[in-house]
């Protein structure tokens, strides 16, 4: 037995005090009754003897109360076997979600977590660091309150990053609290333990639950249109070890509710439900999915947003007009028609898709529109001429957008047509055209005056196999190129049914909603498209000034245009889901919707053994220990390797000896009295 503090021996000196009052008791004189001389020498053996002994056991007692008490505060301990040499202890204490789930011991685990690195306090001697307040050493005072004030966060501190990073005292006892999530701790970090500190891992145990989370929403159609019914599809998965069954959901559009419905899912399964909504207006809607499953109810609430979609803006250029009446007919489309000798420029900077119909001459000027139009993702749509003369500004402009050099086709005379073959319904491109029923359809008829190497995708081919329509990705948009004037002397391609499915399909597939429905709280930036002139990279030269606002909170991003899109990087104190308005000088641009990591929702963890079966045998300096029942079995570990604490004996033992004392004075006066009653008859 060894002693932590030596220094309060000296309150042994204490002990002295009840011998004192011992041998004053021995000189104080007894009164002895009795009735005659024949029984003088009877009482007094008998009164003397009782007498000496009470005295002494009650001495023993007074000594062992001030010994023991004095033993406390000296804090005896025995020895561990190995001693650690750790200079401190570092304590990192996961604050994630999925920390708030239910154990047997303390509520939450978050709770047995704080409860049990609370502990780690009395260890004397030792440096105290919360790594998730910082790198500094603590005092046990500070250190407790710090821990008292961890709350769950969707940014919860990376354990990867601290258990195999050396820039955190590598010469301290690392003790980690954690559900160790098997989709968030990653198995790979155990590999790469750090071999220069003790790492304890305290992996918490949860009691068994089901945990109905949504997993993913989509619509039935990426263009949403005002009062237009639309199939919204929920898609519930249940992250708990658990079944859970008839669980409620409701799914709200601002503060209607429009649908309602249950769902019974499995363990590690997952359901999809469709409901019909309605956008009222022109506004972004904002919405909610709700489930209502206890215990777990963290990710009880799924926050989106939908937000109708902005007319397709098409710009024909060309000598005369071919899809005006495709497109100005439709409400879902802009159309705007320049001529060659007097192009819209402004037109040209904001369409999604440039219709270049026959145009003789390329300037250079008009490369450069076209150029820029796909830089930002628009689509450039490339319907030949036949005029000889054209062809030299048409193989600069393919070589500019990336598609490289074509072959021209000579042609004497009247141009000999050719039938181009019926597209597969299995071609992305024209997925959802064609209905259920085939029928006859009359397929165009087309006299083609270039070619071009496969390095395209073909769209529409002729029966040869030559192509007739192909895409090319060029920067971040598509080039569509027709082998054929739309002419009526090379092509009947725009009397033909195909003609308004084929024009209608690219300037769709143009169309990008750069606003996601949700984003995810744990995302490092956000990429917004934001409106022109309202703070959008078209905007004034502060246009960077925008803040991030939650009902009163307020947050600035750090913000930066990136080519034709402003990012925003999501501050550190973002940590709340819900709806985010984005606003510059007191104006509502647009709103975001956030939520936590659905991997927090995935509840399945890794076991004592299995991290043990993990970390492997060449790893001593790692050890895997249970919290246990009341963290019995993180205390048993502690004085494996501080020694174990004796001061909780010796307290017991100054308990003791003064119930002894007590019961002594209590019951020794009172069996004197009857001795000398029966005497004296």
């Amino acid at each position: 037995m060894q002693l932590l503090y030596p220094w309060f021996l000296l309150g042994m000196l204490a002990v002295a005090i009840p011998i004192v009052i011992h041998l004053l008791q021995l000189r104080r004189p007894q009164r002895v009754v009795f009735t005659n001389t024949a029984v003088i020498r009877q009482v007094e053996l008998v009164a003397t003897r009782h007498r000496k002994v009470q005295q002494l056991l009650l001495l023993l007692a007074r000594v062992a109360t001030v010994g023991a008490l004095v033993l406390v505060f000296c804090q005896p301990f025995i020895p561990a076997k190995e001693t650690r040499a750790a200079a401190g202890v570092d304590v990192l204490v996961d604050n994630s979600f999925s920390m708030q789930v239910a154990d047997g011991n303390y509520g939450s685990l978050m709770g047995s977590a704080v409860g049990e690195a609370q502990k780690l306090s009395g260890e004397a001697g030792n440096q105290l660091r919360l790594l998730n307040a910082g790198s500094s050493s603590l005092s046990g005072a500070v250190y407790s309150d710090k821990l008292d004030k961890l709350r769950p966060t969707a940014k919860s501190v990376p354990i990867d990053k601290y258990i195999t990073g050396d820039g955190y005292a590598r010469g301290n006892s690392l003790y980690v609290f954690s559900d160790f999530q098997k989709n968030e701790f990653s198995a790979d970090a155990l590999k790469k333990l750090t071999t220069g500190r003790e790492i304890v891992l305290v992996p918490l145990k949860a009691q068994p639950v089901g945990n109905i989370y949504v997993d993913s929403i989509w619509v039935d159609d990426a263009f949403l249109r005002v009062r237009t019914n639309v199939g919204l599809h929920v898609r519930l998965r249940n992250g708990g070890s658990v079944a859970v069954t008839d669980c409620p959901v409701k799914v709200f559009l601002e503060k209607r509710q429009v649908a309602a419905f249950r769902v019974t899912v499995e363990p590690g399964q997952a359901v999809a439900s469709v409901v019909q909504v309605q956008l009222e207006d022109e506004r972004l809607a904002l919405g909610r999915v709700v489930t209502e499953d206890a215990p777990v109810t963290f990710d009880n609430t799924f926050y989106f947003t939908l937000q109708p979609a902005a007319a397709i803006r098409v710009l024909e250029i060309g000598a005369e007009p071919v899809a005006r009446q495709v497109y100005a007919n439709e409400p879902l489309f802009t159309y705007a028609f320049s001529k060659v000798q007097n192009i819209d420029y402004a037109a040209m900077r904001q369409a999604n898709v440039v219709l270049l119909n026959e145009v003789n001459v390329l300037d250079a000027g008009l490369r450069d529109g076209l150029r820029a139009t796909v830089k930002r993702g628009g689509s450039v749509v490339v319907i030949p001429t036949a005029a000889p003369a054209a062809r030299a500004s048409y193989q600069q402009l393919f070589r500019e957008l990336g598609l490289g050099a074509v072959q021209w086709e000579e042609i004497a005379g009247t141009p000999e047509l050719r039938e181009v073959a019926m597209p597969s319904a299995r071609e992305p491109f024209f997925r959802d055209v064609f209905g259920a029923q085939s029928r006859a359809v009359t397929m165009p008829r087309v006299a083609p005056v270039l070619r071009w190497s496969r390095t395209g995708t073909d769209i529409l081919r002729l029966k040869d196999g030559e192509s007739y329509l192909a895409s090319f990705a060029s920067g971040a948009g598509q080039v569509y190129v027709f082998s054929a004037p739309f002419a009526k002397e090379y092509s009947d391609f725009t009397a033909q049914a195909l003609f308004v499915p084929v024009m209608y399909r690219m300037a769709m597939l143009s169309y990008k909603n750069e606003q996601l429905p949700a984003y995810k709280l744990t995302q490092e930036a956000v990429n917004l498209q934001l409106p022109v002139g309202a703070g959008g990279v078209d905007g004034p030269a502060d246009a960077a000034n925008l803040k991030l606002v939650k009902d009163s909170l307020t947050l600035i991003p750090g913000q930066r245009v990136v080519g034709q899109e402003m990012r925003l990087e999501l501050p550190q104190g973002m940590d709340a889901a819900g709806f985010y308005q984005v606003q510059r000088q007191g104006k509502v641009l647009t709103t975001l919707a956030f939520n936590q990591d659905k991997r927090e929702s995935e509840l399945a963890a890794y076991s004592a053994d299995e991290l043990r079966q993990l970390v492997g045998p060449n790893r001593p300096n790692v050890r895997v220990v249970e919290a246990g029942d009341a963290g019995a079995g993180l205390a048993k570990f502690r004085d494996e390797q501080t020694g174990t604490p004796l001061w909780r004996y010796f307290l017991a033992l100054a308990l003791l000896a003064l119930l002894v004392e007590a019961l002594l004075v209590r019951f020794g006066k009172r069996r004197t009295g009857a001795k000398q009653v029966a005497v004296s008859a």
